[in-house]
């Protein structure tokens, strides 16, 4: 694996921060690349290096947020069901971007992309061939448990964590527990 130079990765930090200020002021369809150019201290070329467009940044940062919760469950060898707890702390050390993201002005379809690769995840993890699921569909249980899963990390985003995070990861793994 080749290493960034850490001006690029600083000027991609920078970039990636400045999208996220942002849409915590204005809709994304208000942003222009001179708006992030400008808050990123950095010039509208120096983003067409890395991004294509606007669209193309907030893909790639939400990509590699699903990619990050993607990676914390296979590094610590957890199935998504128990790794709730690493989500959770993960979600209150990037508050700034889910917050956006779940509750506020953010990209609509995050919501959309962050259900389904839950689904992708969860259909893994689903045996519907045992227990109190047997004879129902895998994909209506997985929907049922991402969609719920969604909805709660919404609530407590939106409701700017009216509990804390490691309370909120013991209740979801029990949920899963009493579900799957």
């Amino acid at each position: 694996m080749s290493k960034v130079d850490r001006r690029i990765g600083k000027t991609q930090e920078a970039i990636k921060n400045a999208i996220i200020d942002l849409m915590s002021i204005k809709n994304f369809d208000d942003i222009t690349i001179q708006d992030i150019s400008d808050r990123a201290n950095v010039s509208r070329g120096t983003i067409y290096l890395h991004y294509t467009d606007k669209f193309d940044l907030l893909d790639k940062l939400v990509e590699s947020h699903i990619n990050e919760l993607r990676e914390i469950c296979r590094g610590a060898d957890l199935d998504y069901f128990s790794g709730a707890s690493l989500w959770t702390e993960y979600f209150e050390r990037n508050y700034s971007f889910f917050s956006l993201m779940l509750a506020s002005k953010g990209a609509p379809y995050f919501r959309t992309r962050f259900l389904n690769y839950l689904i992708e995840e969860f259909m893994q993890e689903v045996d519907v061939t045992k227990g109190k699921n047997q004879g129902l569909k895998d994909e209506v249980i997985v929907r049922f448990v991402a969609s719920a899963f969604v909805g709660v990390v919404e609530w407590w985003f939106m409701n700017d964590k009216p509990i804390p995070h490691h309370v909120l990861a013991e209740q979801l793994e029990l949920l899963f527990e009493r579900n799957m």
